[in-house]
């Protein structure tokens, strides 16, 4: 509509015109400018997330690093200072080996001589064995001698299961990482004395753990190494893991290179040897 004005002039009505300026405002599309800023706020986003999840994921190892692994280093160590023989020596007769209160040679012999292929007392763990010591002799009484000395288990998973921690691997199921102790004869791969075994270690959790005790994660020296992994020549390269993160729990390879990587996989696990300083 409009009306007609006294010099003869017509003027558009006001309702007709703010119609085409709405209608040429709904046309307006975004700029290049406006879609590139909305494309890199996605991107930082997107970032974001895959960032946190590693910097979550490394605490958490942290945390079974200082609040698992760390306590029962300690625990072992106060169980030596209480009764001043490791755990499962003997106090009457100590033989100086986890367990050793079990141990048998032949007729005559305590201990020393040419222990290589002496096979050892057992492992000691807690209610069942770890699964990395399926076929080895395994005395299931942990519980029960630190109780004996009053030493304190760490928290671990649960009353009962303190012998257990349980995290997420890199795909988010499951793993459990179990301890046990025992004396390496020494012929043993990964070298003599009373150390901690941890089983359920995904291949990253296993290389930080050994990054944070030893300072570089190398699979045959040091205080904490893989299990069976021979020690290399004096003063030459170390061995890396040998696994990652892309193999599933079940393969039958552990190289370096191969796996599925399926995101609807669990990750395969190794067993680590950590030594004890008594």
């Amino acid at each position: 509509m409009s009306e007609t004005l006294p010099s003869g002039q017509r003027r558009t009505s006001s309702r007709r015109v703010g119609r085409a300026a709405f209608l040429k405002k709904v046309q307006k599309g975004f700029t290049l400018v406006e879609l590139a800023i909305v494309l890199a706020v996605i991107g930082l986003i997107i970032g974001a997330i895959a960032i946190g999840k590693d910097v979550q994921r490394n605490a958490e190892y942290t945390k079974i690093k200082n609040k698992f692994v760390d306590q029962w280093e300690q625990a072992y160590n106060q169980y030596y200072q209480r009764a001043g023989v490791v755990l499962g020596d003997s106090q009457t007769q100590p033989r100086l080996m986890v367990n050793g209160e079990n141990y048998k040679r032949e007729a005559g012999v305590v201990s020393g001589g040419n222990m290589t292929e002496v096979t050892g007392p057992g492992a000691i763990c807690n209610g069942s064995f770890a699964p990395g010591l399926v076929g080895e002799t395994t005395t299931l009484k942990m519980r029960e001698m630190f109780s004996r000395v009053g030493v304190r288990m760490p928290p671990g998973r649960a009353e009962g299961f303190e012998d257990r921690y349980v995290y997420l691997d890199t795909n988010g199921n499951p793993q459990e990482v179990q301890v046990c102790f025992r004396w390496n004869n020494p012929g043993k791969a990964e070298g003599s004395g009373n150390v901690m075994v941890i089983t359920g270690l995904t291949p990253d959790l296993a290389r930080m753990l050994d990054q944070m005790i030893d300072g570089k994660p190398d699979a045959q020296e040091g205080r904490f190494r893989q299990m069976n992994v021979e020690n290399g020549t004096p003063n030459g390269p170390g061995a890396q893991w040998a696994a990652n993160n892309q193999i599933e729990m079940g393969a039958k390879t552990a190289d370096a290179t191969s796996g599925r990587n399926h995101d609807e996989d669990q990750v395969m696990t190794v067993v680590g040897i950590y030594k004890m300083n008594q």
